[in-house]
């Protein structure tokens, strides 16, 4: 009886489940197994390549008691409880995160329009600032700005480059009060540039939060907590700082750099008021508002300066530049419209706040390019004032984020 099964121990063999339930309610022996050290020549080489396969103790199961017959159902619930130790090995396999490649691959696409829009805007504050300094006419250059973004656009739309987008007349009502803010906004910051340095402008325009809750509270009777309007203290406090230790001081560039604060943020509430539910993509939608802000401004610019003073500047300006100059005007322009492209196809990709903090981070890196390509003389109590503004706009997304949140 040495070959027979006589434990409750799982043997290791080559007949099936039901063979040995047979066996234990009939009692009848099992056939008999040939000892593997006999016949190890002929199948070592078949045995070489398989795995023995472990039934887990039937009482396990719930097969009945050691010497009694197993139920149909107990039968039926083995196929589905026995596992081969071969299988869950291939359970253990680890399988691709495709969520985590997606996130990454996410990360890295917005820090490459971070780092686009970043490096676009200081290029284009650059050029903007050497044609002012040489031609200036702040609003001749504001309209060329327009010009070449709304015929990229138009060019890129005949060629099928981007998807032309599908408007009706309601859009266009709804952009027309966004259109009017940006395009006095566009206005009064070349203007403060033409004036001022690039440094004192963008200083001055980081104030642009607070105008946001000042504007938000009196006009739209909307109330904040105590901790957004402390974090407005930084910002005035800092802008107040760096524009009375400002060297160059001049007051046509202050205003305009607070006018353009004052006419932003009325883009943004009319923005977000008359945009709701409009499916336009970020690049067709500043594509469109550059257009509508074009035929807005061209007649004010013509009355404002004239052909007759933009052919006298024109000519003085390439008799001391050279050809150099008809290049600035056209980098100036291109950029002008890439930057914005690129910052609204980011708000596509990117929460608000993301792009808060990227907008201040911008702000940052063109102060600090403009310093040191212009070579603005600064002094230790300016640079901590606009420091302390910069913090400011930083705390301030924070603050209000939270405030958002909450709400």
């Amino acid at each position: 009886m040495a070959n027979l099964i006589c434990s409750t121990k799982p043997p290791m063999a080559a007949f099936t489940a039901s063979d040995l339930l047979r066996s234990r309610s009939l009692r009848k022996p099992l056939p008999r197994l040939s000892p593997l050290s006999s016949s190890s020549d002929k199948l070592g080489s078949s045995l070489s390549s398989l795995k023995p396969l472990y039934l887990a103790p039937l009482g396990s199961f719930g097969l009945g008691s050691r010497d009694g017959p197993a139920s149909a159902a107990n039968l039926r619930g083995l196929s589905s409880k026995a596992r081969a130790y071969e299988a869950d090995r291939l359970e253990s396999i680890p399988v691709p995160d495709n969520e985590a490649r997606a996130a990454a691959a996410q990360k890295v696409k917005i820090g490459i329009y971070f780092a686009t829009w970043w490096a676009l805007n200081v290029v284009f504050n650059i050029y903007n600032k050497k044609v002012l300094n040489a031609f200036p006419y702040p609003w001749l250059t504001s309209t060329l700005s327009l010009a070449v973004g709304s015929l990229i656009m138009l060019l890129s739309w005949g060629a099928r480059v981007a998807e032309v987008p599908k408007t009706d007349l309601d859009f266009w009502k709804a952009l027309a009060p966004v259109a009017v803010a940006h395009t006095i906004g566009h206005v009064a910051a070349t203007v403060s540039m033409s004036k001022v340095a690039v440094s004192f402008t963008h200083i001055i325009k980081s104030g642009e939060p607070a105008f946001s809750v000042l504007v938000s509270r009196f006009l739209l009777g909307e109330r904040f907590p105590v901790p957004v309007y402390l974090s407005l203290l930084p910002i005035i406090g800092g802008c107040a700082l760096a524009a009375v230790t400002e060297l160059n001081f001049n007051m046509t560039g202050f205003m305009g750099a607070m006018i353009s604060n004052l006419a932003f943020v009325f883009r943004n509430i009319f923005s977000k008021k008359g945009m709701k539910g409009k499916s336009v993509s970020g690049m067709n939608y500043y594509a469109c508002l550059s257009m509508l802000s074009l035929l807005i401004l061209m007649p004010f610019a013509i009355a404002v300066e004239g052909p007759q003073m933009w052919a006298a500047g024109w000519n003085k300006a390439v008799s001391q530049i050279g050809p150099h100059f008809v290049w600035w005007m056209a980098a100036q322009s291109v950029f002008y419209h890439l930057y914005n492209q690129v910052s609204y196809m980011s708000l596509d990709e990117i929460s608000p706040l993301t792009f808060s903090i990227g907008n201040t981070m911008k702000r940052i890196s063109v102060i600090v390019a403009s310093i040191i390509i212009f070579h603005t003389p600064v002094q230790p109590i300016n640079a901590l004032g606009a420091a302390i503004a910069i913090f400011g706009t930083f705390l301030y997304s924070q603050v209000n984020l939270l405030h958002q949140f909450l709400n």
